[in-house]
């Protein structure tokens, strides 16, 4: 079901085959350079003595010991940090009446999460720093900790941060049509309580920042692991009064970030301020422990929900109460309620109904901050909706595709707005059933499942459809006042010898972007995409954009590439027409050679055009480029985000004496739009769903009633490890956007927003018939024996 992206007079298009990544060699080499491989003369180092307490004052604090101690340089507390460098709101002006506290780079004068950061130590090795911030004595006065979300609001519980009259920091209700009465006059109404566990991203590479002040330029360049580097340049610059001219961000190989490494992050903006006080380069490396305290968290959403379907069973509406907390602070610059809010959008994304009310409460607690993560609120939104959507299946006596088929937005339906509100331009959700029922082999699946059932065994089909935000315009944060850019731009020139040096402002983290910027912009000028070299991550010479979050880097990111590319081959004709004494529409760039566009035969090579224009511009004459290179700029203005679509299905094991679960196959339909690489989609569908797997049975962040971190470590949070892992088949729908030339969506999120309610409507569809349900995630043993009444609560 693959569409080739062909333009009839270029039949050798470069859009939609795998190329390898021009990147992988040098990596397999070991020759990555990370932050944390770069010295600097006269570097030093920072570590952070970081709160024992979930909610405390501090009364005092003793340095001496730590200042006198081998190789320190200075000890910094909040206070003296917050004369060189301004506090922070997370906060979005258009979420009215959003509460979000300011924030410093250390704490001021109380911690509010186990693992805040209130002192740092600067010595001239990291191991030197460690043992010194090991002697600063803090004294605190504990204060009570508020971690249960659900009595956050409740009038006895006490309130987080002075000012506020509760811990409320933002509520929204998506109400549409009669809700109440379509309830109340339904044929069946289905309820059902979920749980997502709080999890966090476990990065091969974990933070690092690497902060360098230059006196004699008053300039910081900062190299930092980091998704989003003009972001970054711009709050540096704001909160350390510089120019944003006098910031530079440098964002080289990082070691993977799914959305960990796109906020602002208070030790991250000390370390730049410490530099920028001391004058020397400072580089700040969290360990794997101080990850677990100290990087961003997310999902900690319960909800209770309900379905109502009329006799034939036609979903009619949704009715959802979510609740999430998000500790004590707001994240800065895309605040803490922006998942809360993407559920109030995205329950029942692909069916087709009228009523509907969904609302999100989020609340502040003394736990790590939570914030946006790979595929921000998608699977707690499909996790809700799926799991009626199943439970209503299974009560009205209809099959899961079959009551799926039924109430899916049909394909020829669009464009459309939902009852959520959201406009969705093209989606292809019963083509993606019918190719999944085709991948699975749908009806043999259910004989095997029901011939072992009569011997025992329990096994389950779980299925679950999805919509995913991808390429967000400025009505994600740019309306709400956020300095967080929705366009991306590309520069592309030609160097002397034919060859293009391609400077994209989306990034790297190991998904592949050099390989389709390469692709894209082989495609627009002409040549082969191992002519093309990619510069990424870096605001000094790459054009201002976004960076790489929420999918945007091909539907934005390369539409910009893919224009500058074109607009460069124009270029270069021009001024080749000139040499050949003919027209620039009679010729064509193929193979990096200018040929006749008609019969194909080759008239000039590129690196004859580059040596006349950089080395003869004199024969040419005077209205002719002597630089061949161009810069585009692209953002969406059409819908306020491209939806992607698809639909995945999970068949699992379940040993009901062990509650063990054992994951037998996973498929996944997905519609990215335009394919650039191909087994590069399919490969981030797979990552991303090993990442759904890990939300749905491994991962989870306990804490205990005072804050507590109960498993911060390697050794107590699971991660999913691949003997764990299933055959993953993967299957397309392309139904590209028109609102680009390139026609991509994108893919990064897919896989991680189906995941997790596609193996809890297979875990159920195992254990149902013996009396069992589950969806507090993750499913671990304990709670499959619970729900099979195997024990007591």
């Amino acid at each position: 079901m693959t569409i080739r992206f062909e333009d009839p007079n270029r039949p050798n298009s470069y859009i939609g085959r795998t190329v390898p990544r021009p990147n992988a060699a040098r990596l397999a080499a070991g020759q990555g350079r990370y932050v944390d491989d770069i010295t600097l003369p006269r570097m030093v180092h920072v570590a952070f003595v970081r709160s024992p307490h979930a909610h405390a004052r501090i009364t005092g604090i003793d340095a001496a010991e730590a200042m006198a101690a081998k190789g320190v340089i200075r000890v910094f507390t909040g206070p003296e940090l917050a004369k060189v460098c301004t506090p922070w709101e997370g906060k979005l002006d258009h979420l009215t009446g959003m509460k979000a506290p300011p924030q410093h780079a250390l704490a001021v004068d109380r911690v509010r999460w186990v693992g805040e950061p209130v002192v740092a130590v600067v010595a001239r090795t990291r191991a030197l720093a460690e043992e010194a911030a090991d002697l600063v004595m803090v004294e605190y006065e504990e204060l009570p900790a508020v971690t249960d979300m659900m009595s956050a609001l409740d009038p006895d519980t006490p309130v987080i941060h002075e000012g506020y009259d509760d811990n409320l920091c933002f509520r929204k209700t998506n109400e549409a049509g009669a809700v109440d009465e379509t309830f109340a006059n339904a044929h069946m109404v289905v309820e059902g309580w979920f749980k997502t566990g709080r999890h966090t991203g476990v990065t091969l590479e974990p933070r690092v920042i690497l902060a360098d002040w230059k006196a004699g330029e008053g300039e910081l360049t900062a190299h930092v692991s980091n998704q989003a580097p003009h972001m970054l340049q711009v709050l540096l610059a704001k909160h350390m009064d510089l120019p944003e001219s006098r910031v530079r961000v440098v964002c080289g190989d990082v070691g993977g970030s799914f959305g960990v490494k796109v906020h602002v992050y208070a030790d991250e903006v000390a370390t730049a301020a410490i530099s920028k006080v001391l004058g020397r380069p400072v580089k700040f490396t969290a360990d794997r422990l101080e990850s677990f305290v100290s990087d961003i968290h997310a999902r900690d959403h319960e909800a209770t929900g309900r379905i109502a379907m009329d006799a034939d069973g036609k979903i009619l509406g949704f009715d959802v109460d979510d609740w999430t907390g998000i500790g004590p602070y707001s994240i800065y610059p895309r605040t803490s309620a922006v998942e809360g809010l993407q559920v109030t959008n995205l329950i029942g994304g692909p069916y087709s109904f009228n009523h509907y009310r969904v609302r999100s409460s989020t609340v502040f607690q003394n736990k790590g901050i939570c914030a946006q993560y790979r595929a921000v609120g998608h699977p707690v939104a499909v996790a809700i909706t799926e799991g009626l959507v199943d439970k209503a299946a299974h009560a009205m006596g209809i099959d899961p595709i079959e009551f799926r088929r039924r109430n899916v937005i049909r394909d020829d339906a669009y464009p459309v707005s939902t009852a959520a509100g959201l406009k969705l331009e093209g989606l292809s959700h019963e083509r993606s059933l019918d190719a999944l029922v085709e991948a699975m082999d749908y009806d043999a699946l259910r004989a095997e499942q029901a011939a072992l059932r009569e011997k025992g065994i329990h096994r389950g089909i779980g299925i679950a459809s999805f919509i995913e935000l991808t390429n967000p315009s400025p009505f994600m944060y740019g309306i709400g006042g956020a300095r967080i850019s929705a366009q991306d731009g590309c520069t592309v020139r030609m160097d002397p010898d034919g060859s293009v040096v391609a400077l994209t402002g989306v990034t790297e983290q190991g998904q592949g972007t050099e390989a389709i910027m390469a692709q894209i912009v082989a495609e627009g000028v002409g040549i082969r995409p191992d002519m093309v070299r990619v510069v990424t991550g870096d605001t000094r010479v790459t054009p201002f954009g976004g960076g790489t979050w929420a999918s945007r880097g091909a539907g934005i990111g390369g539409e910009a590439a893919l224009r500058a590319g074109r607009a460069l081959r124009d270029q270069v004709l021009e001024v080749a027409a000139s040499m050949l004494q003919a027209k620039a529409e009679t010729l064509d760039i193929r193979d990096g050679v200018v040929v006749d566009a008609e019969t194909g035969e080759e008239r000039l090579p590129l690196a004859e055009v580059g040596r006349i224009v950089y080395f003869r511009g004199d024969t040419l004459p005077p209205e002719l480029p002597r630089e061949l290179m161009q810069t585009r700029h692209y953002i969406t203005s059409n819908y306020p985000y491209a939806f992607t679509n698809g639909v995945q299905a999970s068949y699992v094991e379940v040993d009901v004496e062990t509650g063990f679960v054992k994951l037998l196959k996973h498929w996944c339909v997905e519609d990215c739009g335009r394919i650039i690489n191909p087994q590069l989609v399919d490969e981030q569908i797979r990552g991303g769903i090993v990442q759904g797997i890990g939300g749905a049975l491994f991962e989870e962040v306990c804490y205990d009633a005072d804050g507590q971190l109960l498993n911060g470590s390697m050794a107590d949070y699971l991660v999913p490890m691949s003997a764990e892992m299933p055959d993953m088949i993967i299957r397309h729908v392309e139904t590209p956007t028109e609102e680009g030339q390139l026609g991509a969506k994108g893919a990064g999120e897919a896989g991680t927003a189906g995941a997790p309610a596609a193996i809890m409507n297979a875990i159920n569809d195992a254990i149902r018939p013996l009396g069992g349900e589950v969806t507090a995630m993750p499913f671990t043993p304990e709670r499959i024996l619970r729900a099979l009444g195997a024990f007591e609560d």
